[in-house]
């Protein structure tokens, strides 16, 4: 720290103190483990027991004065002192295996990583054999302190690690320049900044128009004619901007390189905005006008003005202040009820149905507007097309659920049976109904088995509206005991089984299976990996888990603990829809980037290539070396992915942990040019490096990874990393890579993207964002 800066840190732990010790001037152990706000009381206690220096039993101002300017401004032989200390939980100089046990599993707590005792055990060993020098079977400060020195990443840290926890809240610095200010947005976001120019073009020249036509008539007309021709126009804008299946098509030509087609959901938002301001002064200068007339010519009052039809206002029967109020009043309606707060809060069926009020809204318009006719009859044409093929399309075939099955997380999976007509590109969604859940009810999902899957559909939903906790409770209801899995059933779906995994042990020529995911704008989704062995094998290994489970999707049998299985519910199915995940198979470089349960989008993608690496898979003849070609073809450009997956809880790494299981084997053999996917594991409750309370918990897993060649949270080679990306250094490495251009891939929550396409800005990375 500098002068000012320890000034600033000494005058605010002071204060910190003052208010906490109360008038005593002391704080005691419930009062310390408040402020440090540890999950864990191990660490707290620890801490106490150091801090307090006269062993009285609680901690004087100077007590804690002294011990943070150590731990701040000591040399690095007293902060490693007092990790020692720390971790030599009976004060006998040296530590044993069972002091270090102890002091892991507070770290494991601390962190939220639960893993089972034999592991812990395993963890332990590890760390202890590795520091544990001379053998003695105890380790000693000079031990500890040479352990530590092999991880320099540690030592750098540990200076910030000591008072991480009672430092001050960091200041953050707003930049001087805002960032839609800077060349570098201006580079990245050219379609979209010429898409918004020409609508704002449109609308004032459309305004402009229609004032100057108007000009004899007064102000409020002038006023209110501008706003009604540019409602004309917005208004039929709005249902051009969900034309899916047009839009869809376009993605594959060349005006998705113009148009921002990505973005148009959030352009049906901005146009929705627009649309309730306009009317709104639209209505607000009629009224005006009428206000005028009443009082000059006296023929007829305010409220005959706007309630009835006898000025003889509109081109239908005098109905234009009427119908203009009701559109008002459904402007505003539809306004309220597709705000973040209603879609977000469980209760998206309040917008669904809301939302369908632009049936009679463009009915009104219709009769309300004398020219609106003119702007609507192509749009409405083509909108109303969309529909009844849509309505066609999900009629033909009758499909059914073939399978349901109840994963953790309240998250049901449905395996569809997929029309042969029905095709579609990775990431794709859909729009499902179910009758039995709710007759007239669509919700969009996200397909997230691959296209080379060639009989069923998998979409995984997670229970966060009424609509989807209807559906898992639907599918909870005890099954009738005529349905239920009978023994005969059972033993034959174990041979099934057995004969697979014969299949996979000694050869086998299976089509490449898939897991999937699902998503809606206002239900989250997840991925999907059993939790349990299929078949009651407890001793298959993980790989040959997730081959039986990847290769044979359709005929895994329903796990134990609250799966079940259903044949034959009827279901319709409308799409697909493309999404920006498209372009990913045109990049050169993709970064796909998931946040918890936003990763789903992208298993359609990863299955894909997966597929795609066993079609080109290579063997020598002559010994066990296989390769894989460069992944090249008509559709596919991509010369390297990078695989980014930020979870909160580690218990979400097993909805994904199959299909990345897998495509680790298959990238088993390194290629000459590198990985062509690299994956990137983060768990954001994990404690990192740069905290003293976790430093020996993630030396331990390290350790063991390089061990045991896998990860103890979720068992893939991959190395989950603690806490959030720095995001500087992940794309610097990736710009450093120089594999052509990048493009970045994200869905999760809008807080995040924001300061990853701030970054993207600054790499010049293009960047894309899945609707979550």
């Amino acid at each position: 720290m500098s002068a000012d800066d320890d000034a600033e840190w000494l005058q605010w732990v002071t204060k910190q103190f003052e208010s906490i010790a109360g008038e005593d001037k002391e704080i005691d152990l419930e009062e310390f483990k408040t402020a440090l706000k540890v999950k864990e009381s191990f660490f707290a206690e620890r801490f106490f027991a150091l801090f307090d220096s006269d062993e009285s039993g609680t901690i004087s101002l100077d007590e804690l004065l002294k011990a943070l300017n150590l731990l701040i401004h000591g040399n690095e032989s007293d902060k490693l002192r007092f990790l020692f200390q720390v971790y030599d939980v009976d004060g006998s100089g040296s530590i044993d295996p069972d002091e270090l046990r102890t002091v892991l599993k507070s770290c494991l707590r601390e962190s939220a990583i639960s893993l089972p005792e034999e592991k812990l055990d395993d963890l332990t060993l590890a760390l202890f054999e590795s520091a544990d020098k001379d053998h003695s079977g105890s380790i000693t400060f000079e031990e500890l302190k040479e352990e530590l020195e092999r991880f320099p990443e540690v030592m750098e840290n540990l200076t910030i690690s000591a008072a991480n926890w009672l430092k001050p809240p960091a200041h953050k610095k707003r930049s001087r320049r805002p960032r839609y200010l800077t060349p570098a947005y201006w580079h990245n976001n050219r379609s979209k900044l010429l898409f918004l120019g020409t609508y704002v073009g449109t609308n004032i020249l459309l305004f402009v128009l229609a004032a100057l036509r108007h000009a004899s008539a007064g102000g409020w007309v002038q006023v209110a004619r501008g706003c009604g021709q540019c409602l004309n126009f917005n208004c039929t804008f709005i249902g051009v901007l969900m034309l899916r299946r047009c839009l869809t098509w376009l993605r594959a030509t060349w005006v998705a390189k113009v148009l921002p087609l990505d973005q148009n959901v959030v352009f049906h938002q901005l146009v929705g905005y627009v649309v309730a301001a306009l009317a709104t002064v639209h209505t607000g200068a009629h009224v005006g006008n009428f206000a005028r007339l009443a009082q000059t010519q006296a023929c007829y009052s305010l409220w005959e003005y706007l309630f009835t039809t006898r000025p003889g206002i509109g081109w239908v029967g005098g109905s234009a202040s009427i119908t203009g109020i009701i559109l008002q009043l459904l402007i505003a309606l539809m306004l309220l009820c597709s705000s973040t707060f209603v879609r977000r809060s469980g209760h998206f069926e309040v917008f669904y149905w809301t939302h369908l009020s632009y049936i009679p809204l463009w009915a009104l318009l219709i009769l309300h507007g004398p020219h609106f006719w003119k702007w609507f009859v192509v749009p409405g044409c083509l909108f109303v097309t969309e529909k009844i093929v849509g309505l066609a399309v999900s009629r033909i075939g009758g499909l059914s659920i073939m399978e349901i099955n109840l994963l953790p997380s309240k998250v049901t999976h449905l395996v569809i049976k997929r029309p042969q007509s029905f095709h579609y590109k990775p990431g794709d969604y859909v729009y499902l109904n179910i009758p039995a859940i709710a007759a007239y009810e669509w919700h969009p999902f996200t397909i997230s088995s691959a296209p080379e899957q060639q009989d069923t559909i998998w979409l995984h939903i997670r229970s966060l509206g009424q609509w989807t906790n209807r559906l898992y409770e639907y599918v909870r209801q005890p099954e009738p005991p005529g349905l239920a899995p009978k023994r005969l059933t059972r033993s034959l779906r174990k041979k099934r089984c057995q004969k697979w995994m014969q299949d996979l042990l000694f050869g086998s020529s299976g089509s490449a299976g898939t897991v999937a995911t699902s998503k809606d704008e206002a239900i989250e989704l997840t991925s999907y990996k059993p939790t349990k062995p299929a078949c009651g094998s407890a001793d298959l290994t993980c790989a040959q888990k997730s081959e039986e489970e990847i290769l044979h999707p359709t005929d895994v049998p329903a796990k134990s603990g609250g799966n079940h299985q259903f044949c034959n519910i009827k279901c319709y199915v409308d799409g697909p829809y493309g999404t920006p995940t498209r372009r990913i198979f045109t990049s050169e470089h993709a970064v796909l980037i998931g946040a918890g349960i936003g990763i789903t989008p992208f298993a359609s993608i990863l299955q894909s290539i997966m597929y795609r690496y066993r079609m080109q898979k290579q063997n020598c003849p002559n010994c066990s070396y296989s390769w894989c070609e460069t992944l090249k073809d008509d559709d596919m450009k991509l010369r390297k992915v990078d695989f980014i997956w930020i979870n909160r809880d580690q218990k979400y790494f097993e909805w994904f942990v199959s299909l990345l299981t897998r495509l680790e084997m298959d990238q088993a053999d390194e290629e000459p040019e590198g990985r062509f996917l690299e994956m990137h594991m983060y768990m954001t409750s994990a404690l990192g490096k740069n905290d003293m309370k976790a430093i020996g918990l993630q030396m331990a897993l390290d350790l063991l990874a390089k061990k045991e060649k896998k990860d103890s949270i979720t068992g893939l080679r991959t190395r989950t990393q603690p806490g959030r990306p720095n995001w500087s250094k992940v794309f610097q490495k990736i710009a450093e890579e120089n594999k052509g251009k990048v493009q970045v891939f994200f869905c999760g929550s809008p807080a995040l993207a924001k300061v990853i396409k701030a970054h993207c800005e600054q790499f010049s990375f293009r960047f894309f964002k899945e609707n979550f």
